[in-house]
C-alpha cells in the first residue's frame, strides 16, 4: 500500500524547508514555485534582460539545492533566499563593471529608483552612508536638509526656525538631494543599497 503524499501547496514554509534539507525534490519544487515570479520580476527589472533574469533565477535555486544541508528551518527562508539574490546581482554588476553599456544601465535604473533606495536606507537603518553624504554638504544646506528630511519638519516650521523663506528652503533641498544622490552613486556601498531597494521585504 502506497503512502499518501501531502499536498505541498498546503504545507507551511518551515516544514517545506525541513523537507528540502532532507533532499525532498517536491518541497524544492514547491518553494521554487512560490518565489520564482517575484524573484524573476526583480532580476528582470534590475538587469533589463529576460535571458539574464532567467539565468540568475536558475543559479539562485541551484545554490539553494546545493546548500540545502545548511538550511535552518527555524530561520526565515525568504530572507535567506533574497540575500542570495542580492549577492548574485551584485556579482553580476561587479563582473560587468568594465562594460560601459552595462554601467549605463545600472546608472539609469538607479536614477529612476533613487527615492526607493532612499526609503530602503532608512527602513534598514543604513544611516551611516546617508550621514556621510549629508556631512559633505555646505553648513546651511546640511542644516536645512537635516531638519526637513531627517527630522521630518515642514518647510514652514524650518522657515520660522531659521528665519529664511520657504522658497529658499526648497532650493536648499533640491540642491542637497542632488548632491546626496551624486555622493551615493560614487560610493562603493551604493551598489548594495541599490540592490536592497529591489529585494527589500
Amino acid at each position: 500500500m502506497k503512502l499518501h503524499k501531502p499536498d505541498l501547496t498546503l504545507v507551511d514554509e518551515k516544514e517545506l524547508v525541513a523537507l528540502l534539507q532532507k533532499g525532498d525534490k517536491g518541497a524544492f519544487g514547491e518553494l521554487y514555485h512560490r518565489y520564482k515570479r517575484k524573484l524573476y520580476y526583480n532580476f528582470r527589472k534590475l538587469l533589463k534582460s529576460e535571458s539574464q533574469a532567467e539565468e540568475l533565477l536558475q543559479q539562485l535555486f541551484v545554490k539553494i539545492w546545493e546548500n540545502r544541508l545548511s538550511l535552518d528551518p527555524d530561520k526565515v527562508f525568504k530572507a535567506y533566499l533574497f540575500r542570495i539574490a542580492e549577492n548574485l546581482v551584485y556579482d553580476f554588476f561587479r563582473k560587468a563593471s568594465r562594460d560601459k553599456n552595462m554601467g549605463a544601465i545600472l546608472m539609469t535604473v538607479a536614477t529612476e529608483n533613487y527615492s526607493h533606495i532612499e526609503e530602503a536606507i532608512y527602513s534598514k537603518e543604513r544611516e551611516a552612508l546617508i550621514n556621510r553624504a549629508v556631512a559633505s554638504l555646505p553648513p546651511q544646506r546640511r542644516h536645512v536638509f537635516t531638519l526637513c528630511k531627517l527630522e521630518g519638519k515642514t518647510y514652514e516650521e524650518v522657515s520660522v526656525e531659521l528665519g529664511i523663506s520657504t522658497s529658499t528652503i526648497n532650493d536648499h533641498i533640491v540642491k542637497a538631494t542632488r548632491s546626496v544622490r551624486e555622493y551615493l552613486f560614487v560610493s562603493k556601498e551604493f551598489a548594495l543599497l541599490f540592490l536592497l531597494a529591489f529585494f527589500i521585504k
